[in-house]
């Protein structure tokens, strides 16, 4: 893996995974639910000054948001292991142009949004091609959850020859220990910086 010192902002975008008002807010749906957590709440701010530093070196701020497709009756067509997993989810919940499923107020709004129906940012939908076109080679990727969403599109993009920077504190899980033990086995397909250390990098 190169040098992320080595590369050119300018050609470098931020991507956030899921951190959405459905996931985030106290008035989403996972908050109505009581399944928040403190370390999933501190995202967007210690994120936030990443994004407006890249942003000044010419850089892309993209947003993958998890979307569930209102269905027949405008239930919405969930995964049957996430139903399993998550039974509140309801009609209304992460639906395109919904409040809930917006980016939340301290990162909205992103430069492209990439809605996506699975855990990876790649799996069918437009990153790749936005990236092409705009002539973005790298990311650095934080947001939730570790061991879901952002450890799938890391793996894609090791897969797609596109080298990333983990945010190892700006992504994070529902348990601590699931948190770490992801971060250890992406050891190999990533760079790992926290966002203190990818801050001093962008501003250097």
């Amino acid at each position: 893996m190169s040098d992320p010192a080595t590369w050119d902002l300018s050609k470098t975008g931020l991507l956030t995974i899921d951190l959405q008002n459905d996931f985030i807010h106290p008035d989403g749906a996972y908050g109505r639910a009581d399944q928040g957590a403190a370390a999933i709440a501190a995202l967007p701010d210690r994120i936030a000054p990443l994004v407006q530093a890249l942003r000044a070196k010419g850089g892309t701020y993209f947003s993958a948001q998890f979307t569930l497709v209102p269905g027949p009756g405008g239930e919405p067509l969930i995964a049957p292991h996430l139903k399993t997993l998550r039974p509140f989810l309801a009609k209304g919940d992460f639906a395109t142009n919904s409040w809930g499923h917006t980016l939340v107020d301290t990162l909205h709004p992103a430069d492209y949004v990439v809605e996506k129906v699975a855990y990876s940012a790649f799996y069918q939908t437009r990153l790749e091609y936005l990236m092409r076109a705009l002539g973005v080679e790298h990311l650095i990727v934080g947001g939730i959850v570790t061991n879901g969403g952002v450890a799938s599109t890391l793996r894609d993009a090791h897969l797609r020859n596109i080298e990333t920077v983990m945010l190892t504190d700006g992504c994070a899980a529902f348990r601590d220990d699931v948190h770490d033990a992801t971060l250890l086995s992406l050891g190999t397909v990533t760079h790992q910086m926290t966002c203190a250390e990818a801050l001093e990098w962008i501003t250097s």
